[in-house]
């Protein structure tokens, strides 16, 4: 197979991150480019996206302690209408499955 070089300019950290992943998925920096640009030719197109797979901090936080909240029964009941799970809301007396008072 024939190759030709070709050089561009990007981000030094953005170029170790890329490298770091394609590692991880067994991959060189080169066989990641040469996927994007085959699709590039195929699809005669350019997808942009902002997928985060990894969550943040906080979110990682919020995550666990919503888990111990559910597991602790602090949920609210099971809503068949938005009607209801408004009333729910605006209820003073209002109980979590686990019976406790939401105020």
């Amino acid at each position: 197979m024939n190759t030709a070089v070709v050089n561009f300019k990007t981000d030094p950290m953005v170029k170790k991150q890329v490298q770091k992943k394609a590692h991880n998925l067994g991959l060189s920096l080169s066989a990641v480019m040469n996927l994007y640009l085959r699709k590039f030719l195929t699809a005669r197109s350019v997808e942009f996206s902002d997928v985060r797979l990894e969550l943040t901090p906080w979110a990682k936080r919020m995550l666990k302690q919503s888990e111990k909240d559910t597991k602790a029964g602090y949920v609210s009941p099971t809503f068949h209408n938005v009607e209801d799970s408004i009333a729910w809301l605006d209820d003073p007396h209002a109980r979590y499955q686990n019976g406790r008072s939401v105020r």
